[in-house]
């Protein structure tokens, strides 16, 4: 087993590090202003952080949430093998998301509410923010999705619910939605049940039963009172949730349509590197302190599922060339919902083939005669080192280059090194692009729907 690593850089060049540091300082030797809020004896930096995101937003005139991998010291999803060792397992993960990301944009959910986690999705999210729910409050980590809408969060009483952190049904502020509120009619395949607004989804082994509910909604300094969303009651089969979901995606139930008044349809996010033991990924909600050069590019809508978020990916450049790929495998087709996506809760870009193979056969030319293997669902996979090209994604008014940490993933098996992108399942009659989260990682991802846009710029996350 590896022993600790050594962090060897010098004040300058660890600027997060000094930042922490200077922070823990002020918190442990400062008497002054909120002090009294401080735990007297914080234990982890995570408890330090905390403190800074719930009482002030950890940014001043932000309403910022820290943003968490599920690997991060301060998850509690956190696996005990090291993180190289779950790549594959991950990249298997993608392909239940992908069923479900497919079965969004042909129209077959039923219920479009927090009908998306396949077994695998549920039980490892990607990247999770803390929230507050209830009075009195219940602190849970709830997986960040941009191609969901309302949020679902596990409630006491829940039968078959495995998870030991549960919402308190007794809250004072919590209330149970009947059939005749505004929300309920929102829902699709909703039922009455003693005058409960109630609906059932299937997915993978699992059937769950919801109320539609309300209660306080705490994000960072931010207390939102009756916020809806789905109550787990019953989960049956083989998948359960953990502590909930985060829908920020644009249907009627998200948290944007909740919360336009204060946050004007706006939020980005910053997500971490794998790799980084650190935390200082971030999610941005509302327009004060967003980027004010950032480049973008149009949002486009898909009227049968107008809650993801669509862009019109151009072209793909290796190298300096541009990538010869059918002009139609990239064209954005409502009726059939083919097109390109950005996607928080998919791991590794996904092309349709004919896109992924002109792409992947450009790459594999231009690093030359290094011997190509595969590994998993990777099938450019290389044991020796290699000089990778760059790989960039072009759209209207906006190129977006992935760093090398985004293009390639290492495993341990072999010093193997794989191009960090696949094609959709052969057995998966997929019509998406989906630019994943391990492309986005260390990128400013900006979603304005006030002016229907886009917009991505380097940043460093970690």
């Amino acid at each position: 087993m590896a022993g600790p690593r050594l962090l060897h850089c010098s004040l300058l060049q660890c600027p997060t590090l000094v930042a922490t540091s200077f922070l823990l300082l002020t918190f442990l030797v400062s008497p002054l202003q909120g002090a009294k809020n401080i735990p007297k004896h914080p234990t982890t930096l995570c408890d330090i952080h905390d403190h800074l995101e719930h009482d002030h937003g950890f940014s001043s005139g932000h309403h910022d949430l820290r943003v968490f991998h599920v690997f991060s010291p301060c998850s509690p999803f956190r696996p005990t093998t090291p993180w190289e060792d779950s790549i594959l397992d991950m990249q298997n993960k993608d392909v239940a998301r992908l069923w479900f990301l497919s079965s969004l944009v042909a129209g077959k959910s039923v219920v479009p509410i927090a009908w998306g986690r396949q077994q695998a999705v549920l039980h490892t999210p990607t990247y999770i923010i803390k929230a507050k729910v209830g009075t009195p409050p219940k602190t849970l980590f709830m997986a960040m999705d941009t191609s969901n809408d309302a949020a679902w969060i596990p409630c006491s009483g829940c039968v078959g619910c495995s998870s030991s952190v549960l919402l308190s049904t007794k809250s004072t502020t919590f209330k149970a939605l009947g059939c005749s509120s505004s929300q309920c009619l929102r829902v699709q395949g909703h039922t009455c049940d003693g005058g409960a607004c109630t609906f059932n989804t299937t997915y993978g082994s699992s059937t769950l039963a919801f109320n539609l509910s309300q209660d306080t909604l705490k994000l960072a300094a931010d207390p939102i009172p009756g916020y809806t969303f789905a109550c787990i009651q019953k989960a049956t089969g083989g998948s359960v949730p953990p502590q909930g979901l985060l829908g920020l995606g644009r249907g009627p139930l998200s948290l944007l349509s909740q919360t336009e008044s204060l946050y004007k349809s706006t939020f980005s996010y910053c997500l971490p590197n794998f790799r980084s033991l650190n935390f200082s990924g971030s999610l941005r909600l509302g327009p004060v302190g967003q980027p004010l050069r950032i480049r973008s590019t149009p949002l486009l809508t898909n009227p049968r599922r107008s809650s993801l978020y669509y862009v019109n990916l151009i072209g793909v450049r290796v190298g300096r060339k541009v990538v010869d790929i059918p002009p139609a495998a990239l064209a954005f087709n409502p009726s059939t919902g083919a097109g390109t996506i950005f996607d928080s809760g998919t791991v590794f870009t996904r092309l349709v083939r004919p896109v992924y193979e002109a792409v992947r056969n450009e790459f594999q030319k231009q690093v030359g005669k290094a011997t190509v293997t595969s590994l998993g669902g990777f099938d450019t996979c290389y044991t020796e080192p290699i000089v990778a090209p760059a790989v960039t994604f072009m759209f209207p008014g906006l190129n977006m280059t992935l760093p090398p940490d985004n293009l390639l993933i290492h495993s341990t098996v072999g010093r193997t090194s794989c191009l960090a992108m696949a094609a959709s399942p052969d057995n998966l009659n997929s019509v998406l692009n989906v630019i994943a989260s391990m492309q986005q990682q260390n990128f400013r991802v900006l979603f304005d729907l006030h002016n229907s846009r886009l917009g991505v710029a380097r940043q460093l996350c970690t």
